[in-house]
């Protein structure tokens, strides 16, 4: 998709524009129902000021990779602008769970045991009911997060049967690298033996593409806001 990936802020409205008109084509040209996708706007690194155009543009629905980073800037965002989702699209440490289960709507990011079972933990003590997907590792990358694809269905039902998860959808994140098509396709074909509907897969570069092979849900962030700031001047802005 040909976005500018260093836009300045007066023209996210015109990138975010852009992005949904792109995905409602993705669309058609797949024969999916007009709006089957939702837009996930991936604000990481960015500071209020910088995501506040997109909220004024009408978007509700965002994507965060930090605990920290998101506790810094959402409590508020939320005072000023009602009916935001936010979803976790980062990995999770398990001692950072309480704060997720309290502050996020969708956690993205289920991957083993451990955050399974905390998590379930702490949505029964909070008395909160949060939209899980299970993100699998497709490229079988050792850097990278996910539960290996040979492990996903067994994962998907040990966390609904022994954990009491219920788990909407299947997360990934091809490698960067290689075509996307196959990793989507093979998402597709375990959230089917796993019983679940949702797909989370996409990203700037490819979402076209993981539209025409089911996602449910597109992760946009650099298409929309531009390049990213350093990490630890984002953390800072925060």
């Amino acid at each position: 998709m040909n976005v500018p990936v260093s836009s300045p802020v007066s023209t996210i409205e015109d990138n975010l524009k852009t992005v949904r008109n792109a995905i409602a084509q993705s669309e058609q040209e797949a024969q999916r129902a007009t709006d089957s996708v939702q837009l996930v706007a991936v604000s990481k690194t960015f500071n209020a000021d910088e995501i506040t155009p997109a909220l004024e543009a009408g978007q509700r629905i965002f994507g965060e990779n930090r605990v920290q980073e998101a506790e810094g800037k959402w409590p508020e965002l939320r005072e000023k602008f009602s009916g935001i989702e936010l979803h976790l699209i980062g990995p999770l440490q398990s001692n950072k769970t309480a704060e997720a289960v309290a502050l996020f709507d969708v956690i993205q990011s289920v991957d083993r045991e451990k955050i399974a079972a905390t998590i379930a933990t702490e949505t029964k003590k909070q008395n909160r009911k949060l939209k899980l997907f299970v993100q699998v590792n497709t490229g079988s990358e050792e850097q990278k997060a996910g539960i290996d694809p040979l492990e996903a269905v067994a994962f998907v039902a040990r966390c609904r049967d022994v954990h009491g998860l219920e788990i909407a959808g299947l997360m990934c994140i091809p490698p960067v690298d290689e075509n996307p098509g196959p990793h989507f396709a093979l998402l597709r074909k375990l959230a089917n033996e796993a019983g679940v509907k949702e797909l989370s897969m996409g990203m700037s570069g490819d979402f076209e593409t993981a539209i025409a092979f089911g996602a449910t849900q597109v992760r946009v962030g650099s298409a929309i806001f531009g390049s990213r700031p350093p990490l630890t001047q984002a953390l800072t802005q925060a």
